[in-house]
């Protein structure tokens, strides 16, 4: 018994679960927008499910397929594969179990969730081959968790509309811009592996650039959803607190020193999130 808890323990850190609070707040708020106020409680469990299970799967992949490459970079060695800290056999079950989860609750939630769950574990499974033969797997990676509150918008109403495209892109080039911030620690071990990637074809200043255009799209498309759906003062104070959270994250790293990766990267990065899900909820619930 002892052994199955460790084993669960030694993948949950694999996978990063806590850092789940980057996406999982925005399915949230696609879930406020497309039902004008709380979800039930029963929508909400089974959002949290599907969520938690797509994630899961991903993040799980990604370590299995990237392996070996993990095990040359010594930024990345001390993962639990390359370390011997957990089997592939093992991984392969819990990706499994994960998958299932995410189709059940898929199921659970509406017909047209379960007929594009195929789709949202095909982008899942490209993002891991991708910096092997493309710069944008920055993107693909947006394109995952933009999941998220689409998702969740379709688990509400059972339809795919303009808004939930809209606030899909938000995360699209939220996650890509700071996804670019990451992948600098790696630039020189990517370019030594011939792996792909914006800080390869870039260097640092046109990453720095880059993260920088993609996230002044994230907040034009946040000012699009404001517009498209009428929302209050509440939801645009919450868009200028994402701003000013954003503009401190650049500024950390505005002469390319990564020493401050860290706080750039999980801290501004998980509270940008919270911020968006709880200035949405204050509004839609206000009126």
């Amino acid at each position: 018994m002892a052994g199955i808890i460790n084993k669960i323990a030694v993948f949950l850190e694999m996978i990063k679960f806590s850092h789940t609070i980057f996406a999982l707040p925005f399915a949230f708020t696609g879930a406020l927008l497309a039902a004008g106020g709380l979800p039930t409680i029963r929508q909400t469990v089974w959002i949290v499910l599907a969520m938690v299970g797509a994630r899961t799967a991903a993040m799980a992949m990604n370590r299995l397929i990237d392996a070996e490459i993990d095990a040359r970079n010594p930024r990345t060695a001390v993962r639990a594969i390359p370390a011997g800290l957990i089997g592939k056999g093992v991984t392969l079950f819990f990706i499994g179990a994960a998958v299932a989860l995410m189709m059940f609750a898929a199921q659970m939630l509406n017909p047209l969730c379960l007929k594009l769950s195929p789709v949202a574990l095909f982008f899942l499974l490209l993002y891991s081959y991708c910096k092997r033969f493309t710069a944008l797997a920055h993107v693909v990676l947006g394109i995952c968790l933009a999941a998220a509150p689409i998702g969740a918008w379709i688990a509400i109403r059972g339809t795919i509309d303009a808004p939930a495209l809209v606030l899909g892109g938000v995360v699209l080039f939220w996650v890509a811009g700071f996804d670019i911030l990451y992948a600098l620690q790696d630039l020189e071990f990517d370019r030594a592996a011939g792996l792909h990637s914006i800080p390869v074809l870039l260097g640092v200043n046109g990453s720095l650039w880059a993260a920088r255009l993609f996230h002044l799209i994230m907040i034009g498309l946040l000012f699009t959803l404001y517009n498209l759906m009428h929302l209050g003062t509440l939801f645009l104070v919450g868009i200028l607190t994402a701003v000013t959270m954003l503009l401190y994250e650049h500024l950390l790293l505005k002469d390319g020193n990564l020493e401050k990766l860290d706080a750039a990267f999980f801290n501004m990065n998980g509270y940008i999130s919270v911020a968006i899900v709880l200035f949405t909820a204050a509004d839609v619930l206000s009126k």
